[in-house]
């Protein structure tokens, strides 16, 4: 008898077939339809394992699985899965660590120059049609070659990012909980910087932390004040690290320049997100993550770490969460 798992996230028939080509010998494989916890716990409760991109999986979801063994994030945060509930129910929870670094910090670098030169503006406007003469723009346009540039959260992504960035002759700061050796700094070529003196001195401050008591709301008004008029925020961690209401503010003050957004405390973004009306913010939609070129090996990988619990072997140590 085949083995039963499910994609809680809504997704097209396409896709799951895409993905049903990849499955191993004795899988079988049913996806979310429709969104709400209603439609979670129905389809979750006859399966053996479980995987969760963007959705989140509460405690009442995951109690209504009557024999779940693993559910697996198809990514890496899983502040938004209830880790306490999945302990106590003996569900194990895997991820797939660092499989997409290269993609998040490629989207990054992409963020920060549409940020830096208001290509979304522009694109926006020719759009309606209308041609934007140089002084129509909310600021001055900024290289980013050459800029300070403050990476708060420094795992996989963090440090691939401030690879990528030696190329353009960035001074890098980065911050996280335990520092790197003066060894691993030099060969990274990144300095440790407490919060503030990041905040305060960089021109691009890049977020990459996960979401955790310490990190929540990380990023408000106080926060934003502490920073270079000319500075821009970018946000691919989590909504919950900055203060949306706090941002929308200073942006409209020009407290600082620019931001650039592709997650959110609310998502899908609400249509009526005061963010949204803003003319100094590119907002894309938790698109960082998606490439062609890393779905099969991260697909490959989650279905390796199924069938291993599947014959009673263990998830391997970098994808375990619990």
């Amino acid at each position: 008898m085949s083995q039963k798992i499910v994609l809680l996230d809504l997704t097209a028939p396409e896709r799951a077939d895409t993905l049903r080509a990849l499955l191993p010998p004795g899988f079988e494989l049913t996806h979310g339809t429709a969104r709400g916890e209603e439609h979670l716990k129905e389809i979750i409760r006859d399966a053996d394992f479980a995987i969760s991109g963007q959705v989140a999986v509460s405690g009442d979801v995951l109690r209504a699985a009557s024999k779940l063994r693993l559910l697996h994030k198809w990514g890496v945060g899983v502040d938004n899965i209830d880790i306490e509930t999945a302990r106590q129910l003996g569900i194990k929870i895997a991820r797939t660590t660092g499989s997409n670094a290269l993609p998040v910090a490629e989207f990054t670098i992409g963020l920060m120059f549409a940020a830096l030169r208001f290509q979304a503006l522009g694109h926006e406007r020719l759009r309606q049609g209308h041609w934007m003469a140089f002084n129509e723009l909310p600021g001055n346009a900024l290289c980013l070659s050459g800029k300070t540039v403050g990476i708060v959260g420094f795992g996989a992504i963090g440090r691939k990012l401030a690879e990528l960035l030696k190329g353009f002759g960035c001074q890098l700061l980065y911050n996280k909980r335990a520092p790197l050796t003066p060894e691993e700094e030099s060969t990274i070529g990144a300095r440790y910087a407490e919060i503030p003196e990041l905040l305060a001195t960089s021109d691009v401050v890049s977020l990459h932390c996960p979401l955790t008591p310490e990190t929540t709301n990380l990023i408000d008004a106080a926060a934003l004040a502490t920073m270079k008029r000319s500075a821009v925020l970018i946000n691919v961690a989590r909504g919950g690290v900055v203060v949306e209401a706090d941002l929308a503010e200073a942006l409209r003050r020009r407290t600082i320049r620019g931001a650039a957004m592709d997650v959110y405390s609310v998502e899908p973004l609400p249509a009526d997100s005061e963010l949204l009306e803003l003319d100094n913010i590119v907002v894309t939609p938790h698109l960082a993550a998606a490439t062609a070129d890393t779905f099969e090996p991260t697909i490959n990988r989650m279905f390796d770490n199924i069938a291993r619990v599947s014959r009673g072997e263990p998830v391997p140590e970098r994808d375990l969460v619990v």
